[in-house]
């Protein structure tokens, strides 16, 4: 009996999913199966089942004692199932990968330009080969009870995207005129409260650096500043420059996902929470898939690019979230997150490159004061060629292993890849 191998395995598990043999309550549901048929449990495999399946093939006749045929009673045309080519790079989709090393989260590799994503990755992953052939009950167990949960799609989760947020913040500040690259604040200390009404609340950053403009903002990543401009943009601006992006919006992807969220009231109802979502936190819930398609925008002018994951030569499809000018003042700032010495993402500087990139850090607690969760959070895309957009996300990461490094080298060999 032929089985379905998949070469790819770990890397690959959560997008192309694995067939397996169809169940009673499957047969029950679709008529059009039969019993030993195999069919699409998870992933692409699931989503197009039917076009990958086909249809068997067969007929029924009477033949002499030679085999000779004497008559025909019926006869079915066998149908073979249809080709479906993927935007997925199968080098780039091993690479991401690999420099996930285990720790759970999620690379998206995009293509900025046309849209189509080159990798997804969720990790820590499962051999999609042993779901095929038969997992024992002892394997199948050992995936369940494991912490870091393999069978979620974390790039189709959503999460709070921390600093990486900024620049749509930034942007939206930039085209309502209230942000401008060099506009100073004068901010002092590590925490700030806009006045008492915020009791034992404050907006906290890492870096004590006084005049601060956005390009410093951007550089040491300061969510006090980010707070006040939108606190100054005021929640009705601010939302409507939210809006022009893909909040709410259902993607046209064979994957399931939420649509990204702002809050989860249609109003923020505190200044502390619009403070705290300008940074990226709070309510804010965007999958990798959904924030790679935001930050499409400082590739293109300003305008998103969808993401597609057939390569079916399809238009590609966009929608304008911001103006170009606001777009390029923005890519100049993130080559400086990476150029200056003083950059959150300065590990990534390679002089022969033309780098942008935003780290971002998501803490999850249960209140002020208190160390909770990380995840990490890195936008990182080919600022002169435009041949990449890379986001990755790693879950409760520890020193030593952020998305940053973790995907140090891996930028370095999309670079050379992409040559």
């Amino acid at each position: 009996m032929k089985l379905r191998y998949y070469p790819l395995k770990e890397a690959a598990a959560h997008l192309i999913g694995y067939v397996g043999k169809v169940t009673k309550e499957e047969l029950d549901k679709n008529p059009n199966l039969s019993e030993g048929n195999m069919i699409g449990k998870a992933g692409l495999e699931k989503a197009f089942d039917k076009e990958l399946r086909g249809k068997d093939g067969g007929e029924i006749l009477i033949v002499d004692e030679r085999g000779n045929k004497k008559q025909e009673f019926q006869k079915a045309q066998k149908k073979d199932g249809e080709d479906i080519q993927l935007t997925i790079d199968y080098y780039i989709q091993l690479e991401a990968f690999k420099h996930l090393k285990g720790k759970a989260g999620s690379t998206v590799v995009m293509n900025p330009k046309e849209g189509g994503l080159y990798a997804l990755v969720s990790s820590p992953s499962f051999d999609p080969n042993k779901m095929v052939q038969g997992i024992s009950q002892q394997e199948y167990d050992q995936y369940v009870k494991d912490e870091n949960k393999p069978f979620i799609s974390r790039y189709a989760v959503g999460y709070a995207p921390g600093s990486t947020f900024k620049t749509i913040t930034a942007s939206i500040g930039l085209d309502a005129k209230v942000t401008y690259p060099d506009k100073p604040r004068n901010i002092k200390g590590l925490s700030w409260q806009k006045d008492g009404t915020w009791g034992g609340y404050s907006v906290t950053r890492v870096s004590d650096v006084q005049n601060v403009d956005m390009r410093k903002a951007l550089i040491y990543s300061d969510n006090i500043y980010f707070a006040q401009e939108a606190l100054e943009m005021g929640e009705k601006t601010f939302r409507n420059g939210l809006n022009q992006f893909i909040f709410g919006e259902e993607l046209d992807l064979p994957i399931v996902m939420n649509p990204a969220q702002i809050s989860k009231q249609n109003t923020f109802q505190s200044e502390i929470l619009l403070a705290d979502t300008a940074y990226g936190q709070e309510e804010l819930m965007i999958t990798p898939i959904q924030q790679a398609t935001m930050y499409s925008v400082f590739q293109n002018e300003g305008t998103i690019v969808y993401p597609k994951l057939l390569d079916d030569k399809s238009e590609r499809k966009t929608k304008s979230a911001i103006t170009s000018s606001t777009a390029n003042e923005m890519t100049k700032s993130l080559k400086a997150v990476v150029s200056d010495p003083n950059g959150t993402a300065h590990l990534l500087y390679n002089p022969t490159h033309q780098l942008a990139a935003k780290t971002g850090t998501a803490e999850l607690k249960m209140k002020q004061g208190e160390k909770g969760n990380e995840n990490s959070f890195l936008l990182a895309f080919d600022a002169e060629h435009d041949s990449f957009l890379l986001l990755s996300l790693v879950e409760h990461y520890t020193p030593g292993s952020s998305a940053t490094q973790l995907n140090q080298s891996f930028i370095e060999e999309l670079f050379l890849y992409f040559k």
